[in-house]
């Protein structure tokens, strides 16, 4: 295991929301598989994925269309635990993570199923070695009292092309988008791992602990 004495021990209680993805089927009341559905249509923001007792596989099927028609070639297979958009035509919603005049063409109730404010995060994933995949894994805000909630917590981003036998290179850091309160630092880091086997990422942040990113074989 890699550690980092900046990581703070986990704490010694019970995780507000666990899931290994060993149920049947996804969890209705803490899952949207979609991909951010406001800024598109539902059948391009939907996502396509197993699970097979064993965890969750995230899939980019050959006849998927892309995340936007504008886009292509963008397709995407997301996850999130939560949403929000206002009125269609407006640029109210969850993730306004581009400056290039995202409008909201798909009316999206406010569905927070999981939306904290502080914490830690365990994420435990394989990482696709398919040419032009990217996994990642983002902790951002819902924007649904202010548009300033808007920064990015970015635990990790992983080419496909950086992924290695020894070594593996991820992105990882804070996106500040629109929160004026914030300061894009975004930093790449050689791991002594193969990403594409399982291994920890684990996100802390809030008032006191300062936003951090580190990861571990597991």
């Amino acid at each position: 295991m890699i550690a980092d004495a900046r990581l703070p021990e986990p704490p010694d209680r019970e995780p507000d929301f666990e899931d290994d993805f060993t149920a049947p089927r996804l969890r209705e009341d803490r899952w949207v598989d979609h991909y951010l559905p406001h800024w598109t249509s539902p059948e391009r923001s939907r996502a396509r994925y197993d699970i097979d007792g064993s965890g969750l596989r995230l899939r980019i099927d050959a006849d998927q269309p892309d995340w936007r028609e504008e886009d292509a070639p963008l397709r995407v297979s997301n996850l999130q635990t939560g949403v929000f958009s206002g009125p269609v035509g407006s640029r109210r919603g969850t993730h306004r993570h581009r400056p290039d005049g995202l409008v909201v063409r798909t009316n999206t109730p406010e569905g927070l199923l999981w939306a904290p404010t502080a914490g830690r995060v365990d994420v435990t994933v394989s990482a696709s070695v398919d040419e032009g995949c990217m996994l990642a894994a983002w902790l951002v805000g819902t924007e649904h009292l202010s548009e300033d909630d808007s920064g990015e917590v970015c635990v990790f981003e992983i080419d496909a092309a950086a992924v290695g036998e020894r070594v593996s290179r991820a992105r990882c850091g804070v996106k500040a988008h629109s929160d004026a309160r914030l300061i894009t630092d975004m930093t790449e880091v050689a791991l002594p791992l193969d990403a594409s086997k399982p291994h920890t990422w684990t996100a802390v942040w809030g008032r006191r602990a300062r936003s951090s990113a580190v990861t571990a074989s597991s």
